[in-house]
């Protein structure tokens, strides 16, 4: 008899992943010593998704030859986290995971309480993947949590590059970090499927407070928005975002393409944008060659909002006269003799 489904579902999910990640790695041959092997590390809370996906690995890794180890970081932000930390990464060696760590970070405030967490997560955990060679970051991931994306994206209207939700693969934040260091096996598997595949394995799973906190904009989306909207709209709304999450990855990954072979086009000689043929652009494609230029000068893109583009795009499709737009990272944008030039002041 096989596996529970939902524990064969996490499994083959993982399995996928793992397959993708020996085709971009160098492999050795079956009874190569391990630590030649590529090392694939999942990033746990203890949670039922992540508990679910560090068994997952654990299961897997060895039939393939891959080294699996985890990372749990403690935020600090509760009493008693360090001891949590401490349990979650007796649980993953208990998986036969190795190696394990534990890593406290220091939580700072930019951008809220959650933004703050997740920056300094990523950082910990870009860092361990750095220190211990490891090919792949797991994440834990699922259909709900790419639902409560798209809708938070929603919320911000800030375009299809933001409903897009969470990629499958995405980079590091260090420098030179690999393009694809991040993968999330589990975004077409639904939350409940990974907390009753650790439910039959009688995996213990730690329900973080902070999830039902309605404090926290994702926390009040999960246990207010989301239930009212299949109250409104019936079942299926998790499905529907997260479809929509892929389509809108879709049409922008064209847009963005669109715009990288379209901004040779609209430079002069002095590779300045002329204003007029950005004008010629259609929207969607305009506004993203402005937002590539307006990083390439400087402006960090993580804090370049659609307002910005707009009141540049302003400069092109609605020139009255008007004075320079102000962005961050002390960058400027001014249309002059029919140019627009985009610099740091």
């Amino acid at each position: 008899m096989g596996p529970h489904p939902a524990v064969a579902a996490i499994r083959l999910a993982v399995r996928r992943v793992l397959h993708d990640i020996l085709t971009d790695t160098t492999t050795t041959p079956d009874g190569a010593p391990p630590a030649t092997r590529p090392l694939v590390l999942v990033a746990c809370s203890g949670g039922a998704d992540s508990m679910a996906l560090a068994s997952a690995l654990a299961f897997e890794a060895p039939k393939l030859s891959v080294r699996a180890g985890g990372i749990t970081v403690d935020h600090g932000l509760q009493p008693g986290s360090d001891l949590r930390a401490a349990e979650v990464a007796t649980r993953m060696t208990a998986l036969r995971l190795d190696p394990v760590e534990a890593v406290a970070v220091s939580v700072g405030r930019d951008g809220g309480p959650e933004a703050a967490a997740r920056d300094a997560r990523y950082a910990a955990l870009d860092a361990a993947a750095e220190r211990l060679g490891a090919a792949a970051v797991l994440l834990g991931h699922t259909r709900d949590d790419q639902a409560e994306t798209v809708l938070l994206g929603l919320a911000r209207g800030s375009g299809t590059r933001s409903l897009s939700g969470m990629a499958e693969k995405s980079a590091g934040t260090g420098a030179g970090a690999a393009p694809d260091r991040y993968r999330r096996p589990f975004l077409d598997i639904d939350r409940q499927t990974a907390r009753k595949a650790c439910m039959v394995q009688s995996l213990p799973v730690w329900d973080d407070p902070h999830n039902a906190d309605p404090a926290y904009t994702r926390s009040r989306l999960r246990h207010e928005g989301l239930p009212a909207l299949e109250k409104a709209l019936g079942k299926g709304v998790v499905e529907a975002l997260a479809r929509t999450a892929q389509l809108s990855r879709d049409d922008a990954d064209a847009l963005d393409a669109w715009a990288a072979r379209a901004d040779e086009s609209v430079r002069d000689e002095a590779g300045q944008l002329e204003c007029a043929k950005l004008y010629a652009l259609p929207p969607a494609v305009r506004r993203r060659v402005l937002r590539r230029a307006a990083v390439a000068a400087g402006s960090p893109a993580g804090s370049l909002f659609a307002r910005h583009i707009e009141e540049v795009d302003r400069l092109i499709t609605g020139w009255r006269g008007q004075g320079a737009i102000n962005l961050p990272g002390r960058v400027e944008a001014r249309r002059q003799g029919g140019r627009l030039v985009i610099r740091q002041g």
